[in-house]
């Protein structure tokens, strides 16, 4: 009976929360979001066959490491036998995409930083929202906001979070092992139609907060209060 009171409480927990209007990821309807990962998906089909035919996978640096003592003990069998022939060039796509968390938000922060257009401008950002806690990608629409504020409406960065999980596909498409986001820089014309859509589908991401900040008027603190369950105690050895 002790036991189960016990498992039954819970403490009322005060959280301070900004009093600021909070930015919000942009509201895309599901039927296009459907619609603007296939277009996405067509588009980055081609770097994907490329890595896949042309680029081997990594198998990790001890795997390297081996390969290059073997060649050494072998004495480096002939060039023309060891050289491969020579890759083609990748698609032109490939130089304005960006793969991954950390990249797209280094190259988000310093467009951030400068306060104006940054050499390297995304025009669209896709996040695989599905896939990951709110906790990984809660930065992106503070950081699209923030990097094209000083740009007009028709060219400000469209930001788009996929509710249902598509890392898996996205990998598959890029010939990648995990995709958690992938950006377009904006001077590209092969995107053209999928940064048609995107325009119509997705609305700039919204700021209020730096023009409240400016207001200089008085914002009450606000302090969210949540009750949460209690852990049970550990019994002590006797």
């Amino acid at each position: 009976m002790a036991a189960k009171a016990q498992s039954g409480r819970q403490k009322v927990v005060h959280q301070l929360e900004s009093p600021l209007s909070a930015v919000s990821w942009p509201e895309i309807t599901i039927d296009d979001q459907d619609t603007i990962l296939e277009l996405l998906c067509d588009l980055l089909s081609p770097l994907g066959q490329y890595r896949r035919t042309h680029i081997q996978p990594s198998k990790g640096k001890r795997a390297l490491r081996r390969k290059r003592k073997v060649a050494d003990g072998a004495g480096q069998a002939s060039t023309g036998a060891t050289n491969r022939a020579t890759p083609p060039n990748p698609p032109e796509m490939a130089a304005k995409v960006d793969v991954g968390f950390n990249k797209i938000t280094r190259v988000l922060q310093e467009a951030s930083s400068t306060g104006r257009e940054a050499q390297r401008a995304y025009s669209m950002v896709f996040v695989a929202r599905g896939n990951q806690s709110p906790a990984f990608n809660c930065h992106f629409p503070v950081m699209v906001g923030a990097a094209s504020k000083s740009l007009p409406p028709d060219r400000q960065t469209r930001l788009v979070g996929f509710s249902k999980p598509c890392s898996e596909r996205l990998s598959s498409c890029l010939g990648i092992a995990r995709v958690s986001a992938v950006a377009i820089v904006s001077d590209e014309p092969v995107a053209a139609a999928l940064w048609s859509f995107v325009q119509k589908a997705a609305a700039p991401v919204q700021m209020p907060w730096p023009a409240e900040a400016q207001e200089a008027a008085y914002k009450a603190t606000q302090i969210k209060s949540f009750q949460t369950p209690v852990g049970t105690k550990r019994a002590r050895p006797s």
